[in-house]
């Protein structure tokens, strides 16, 4: 798949490309628009929620150190749920990025990939 199955020929019309031109391309837009959606939000949402956990077990000793269960505490149940948000956060981009991104960003690589294989065709039909 992708660049595997491409020929010589193609991969030689691919250095070609006029990839300024692709980015400012409608296609290239909306991809650019949808993964930022997407993504800056989350961002902002996870530093959020990063910087209160730090805030909190640097100024709120005695909420973080209240026992939950045991000898664990809030802070403990806080750092869990940290790593738990990036797995989620990850998870939840990944299926994003198959449903939303991935076929976009294909359609402008078979875009470019059959603009190439023309041109290479033009070229070797000139020789």
């Amino acid at each position: 798949m992708g660049n595997d199955a491409l020929s010589a020929d193609t991969s030689t019309a691919l250095a070609d490309v006029d990839y300024p031109a692709i980015q400012q391309s409608p296609e290239f837009q909306t991809l650019r628009r949808t993964h930022r959606g997407f993504v800056f939000p989350v961002l902002a949402a996870c530093l959020v929620w990063y910087f209160a956990y730090v805030l909190l077990a640097s100024y709120a000793h005695d909420f973080m150190s209240t026992p939950v269960f045991g000898s664990v505490n809030v802070a403990m149940v806080l750092g869990i749920a940290q790593v738990l948000t990036t797995f989620a956060v990850t998870t939840w981009y990944v299926a994003f990025a198959n449903r939303r991104l991935d076929p976009l960003a294909t359609d402008i690589r078979e875009g470019i990939e059959a603009d190439a294989a023309a041109a290479s065709d033009t070229e070797g039909a000139n020789r």
